[in-house]
């Protein structure tokens, strides 16, 4: 990869990683259905004049938008807001890589690898020693619903991997037109017209910085630099780089949230990675090795 490649792909890890520290900071001024829906709403606007909606049915586009764009974050907002530390949220959301394994073998009749069920194995272990610490810095409503995010962005993987090569840019543009009525009707529903117009009337810097990077930096500025990364380059050589991810998440919590792990969390933290390690790179590894057998 070219040095300025490179350079890209660590400038999406960095900010696909604070982006949670960034969540958890907007969530104290913001409730979490109507962050979502300001996040959208800025995400589309005005991006969706000047991007080309990409060319596909408007079926798939409403269930790109309704899963990995509305469902995953409804889910990890809501987490956030109920207990879900950010940088733990940073790891668990990683598990969307082994639901992803999981549907794409129901829905699309993918063929299990050895090395992924090995990985989903190990990093199964991880999240259960992590979900059982629930009540140390994490609740568990908080734990089961980040996973629930993680199910949503697969699902979202699943359509993206249904319509096949298409512009990601205008996929995440024009998807991020779907999620704003929901977001906002929940709002509506769970939060209220008064804590609405409280929140909207009182937001401060804080929550508009907060908004504002999480519709131009982590989604608009991330998505780009991303499909750019991959339109560059194999999947399989992009990829690995969604494993600092976390790492940046953990350590970015750590500095600016002052969150601390147990130990049971950290051999838990490491379990997850160890496991996403091996999805990634064990086929790799085994294909390396079979020439030497």
């Amino acid at each position: 990869m070219a040095p300025k490649d490179l350079l890209l792909a660590l400038v999406v890890v960095i900010a696909w990683g604070i982006n949670f520290v960034v969540i958890k900071v907007g969530l104290h001024g913001v409730p979490p259905m109507l962050l979502g829906a300001l996040r959208f709403v800025l995400a589309a606007v005005p991006a969706v004049f000047f991007v080309k909606r990409p060319q596909l049915p408007w079926r798939w586009l409403i269930a790109y938008g309704a899963t990995i764009s509305f469902g995953q974050f409804a889910f990890l907002f809501s987490a956030m807001y109920v207990g879900m530390p950010a940088g733990l949220a940073s790891l668990v959301l990683q598990a969307q890589a082994f639901f992803t394994l999981i549907f794409a073998g129901m829905f699309l009749h993918e063929r299990f690898r050895a090395p992924s069920l090995a990985g989903l194995f190990i990093a199964a272990c991880g999240l259960a020693v992590i979900g059982m610490q629930g009540g140390h810095a994490m609740t568990l409503a908080g734990f089961v619903l980040t996973l629930c995010a993680a199910a949503s962005w697969a699902l979202g993987n699943i359509v993206t991997k249904k319509v096949g090569q298409i512009d990601l840019v205008g996929l995440v543009v024009w998807g991020s037109l779907v999620p704003p009525l929901p977001f906002f009707i929940l709002s509506y529903w769970f939060e209220g017209p008064q804590r609405i117009e409280a929140a909207l009337s009182g937001i401060d810097i804080t929550s508009i910085f907060a908004v504002v990077y999480l519709a131009f930096v982590a989604t608009l500025l991330g998505y780009s630099l991303w499909s750019r990364l991959l339109s560059r380059y194999p999947a399989s050589q992009v990829a690995p780089f969604s494993l600092l991810v976390p790492i940046v998440g953990l350590a970015s919590a750590w500095g600016f949230l002052g969150e601390q792990l147990t130990v049971p969390q950290i051999v838990g933290a490491l379990l997850v990675m160890a496991g996403l390690a091996v999805n990634v790179f064990g086929t790799w590894v085994m294909q390396r090795l079979a020439p030497a057998r």
